[in-house]
């Protein structure tokens, strides 16, 4: 990392990972492709949700190695050409998930993130898509975090 005064410790970026209701994840084609995806962070994994088919899958079964960036905050200075942001970088390696438990597990960890208010309907939905529903996880090899504090007055 460059700029060494803005680098902090793998906590904070797993702060940032898990205050995050989406990341970016770039993968490797043959052209570069990244797409914004839902992810959930267990322990050291991260996991997101998809169809069973499609570019992304393609990509993915071609070439597991990924990159995924977080911003957790981003605020314009009020009084400078700049901005003040914490971020998060993760250089992983994604597996498909086929074990039916973990994809429960995985998926309930999803919407206990970004909808817990559904919860109650879990288990219907599970029944209804689970067949149709893919989940991959990305062990988290590195994690990186920047972050530009406002000054102190």
């Amino acid at each position: 990392m460059r700029r060494k005064d803005r680098e902090r410790d793998r906590e904070f970026g797993l702060a940032v990972i898990d205050s995050c209701e989406y990341g970016t994840v770039a993968l490797q084609g043959d052209e570069p492709y990244c797409l914004p995806l839902s992810l959930v962070r267990v322990g050291e994994d991260l996991y997101f949700h998809c169809a069973l088919e499609g570019k992304k899958m393609d990509l993915l079964r071609r070439n597991n190695k990924v990159w995924v960036s977080f911003v957790g905050e981003n605020v314009a200075a009020a009084d400078d050409f700049t901005t003040y942001f914490r971020s998060a970088m993760v250089r992983g390696t994604a597996t498909e998930v086929t074990d039916e438990g973990e994809k429960i597990a995985a998926l309930r960890a999803l919407c206990e993130k970004l909808t817990p208010a559904h919860m109650p309907a879990f288990d219907a939905a599970i029944a209804r898509s689970l067949k149709v529903t893919g989940i991959w996880k990305i062990h988290m090899d590195e994690v990186t975090a920047k972050e530009k504090q406002r000054p102190v007055k």
